[in-house]
C-alpha cells in the first residue's frame, strides 16, 4: 500500500514541477485538479467546481447527490474522521469531455466506522471513477464511481 502512496506522490509530484502535466488534455488536468481537492478535503475549492447541476454518484453503493450543497455534505460525512485518503490513479484517459481515472481508493482511519471499534483500519478499494468535465466552466457536471466493495469487506475481515 506505501508503494501505491508513493507512487501517487511522485506522479502528483512531477506535475506540479512540470514534468508532463501541461502536456496532458485540460480535461485530464482539470480531472487532477478535482479529485486532488477531493482527497484533500479542501471544501472551498470543490464549491468551485460543482453548481446546483452538478451530480455525484456511487453507483455501486446505489447514493446519488445532486448540487453543489448535497455533495459537499455527503462527502464531509463520508470523510469525517479519516485520517488519510488518497485515490491511487493507475491509468487515466479520455474522450473528449469523459475523464476516466482506473486506480484505488486507500483509506485509513477509525475502524468504528467499518464495524471495527478500538482499530484503525486501512483499506485500499480498487475502482474506476468517471467524470464529466465541463472545461469552459470549470465544472463537474457528474462525477460516478465504481467501487469494488466486495475487495473492502474482503480486506476489512483480515483486519483484527
Amino acid at each position: 500500500m506505501y508503494a501505491c502512496l508513493s507512487i501517487l506522490i511522485l506522479f502528483f509530484s512531477s506535475f506540479s514541477f512540470g514534468f508532463g502535466y501541461d502536456s496532458l488534455p485540460k480535461e485530464q488536468q482539470m480531472a487532477l485538479q478535482y479529485m486532488r481537492a477531493v482527497t484533500d478535503n479542501d471544501y472551498r475549492k470543490l464549491l468551485n467546481f460543482y453548481n446546483r447541476d452538478s451530480t455525484f454518484e456511487d453507483r455501486t453503493a446505489g447514493k446519488s447527490y445532486t448540487g453543489a450543497r448535497d455533495i459537499l455534505t455527503f462527502l464531509k460525512r463520508a470523510h469525517a474522521h479519516v485520517h488519510e485518503y488518497e485515490f491511487n490513479i493507475e491509468q487515466m484517459y479520455n474522450s473528449g469531455s469523459l475523464v476516466i481515472m482506473i486506480g484505488n481508493y486507500y483509506l485509513k482511519g477509525p475502524g468504528k466506522q467499518f464495524g471495527k471499534p478500538g482499530k484503525i483500519i486501512e483499506v485500499a478499494i480498487p475502482g474506476v471513477t468517471t467524470l464529466i468535465v465541463d472545461v469552459n466552466n470549470h465544472r463537474i457536471k457528474k462525477h460516478t464511481d465504481l467501487l469494488d466493495y466486495a475487495a473492502m469487506k474482503e480486506q476489512l475481515s483480515m483486519q483484527y
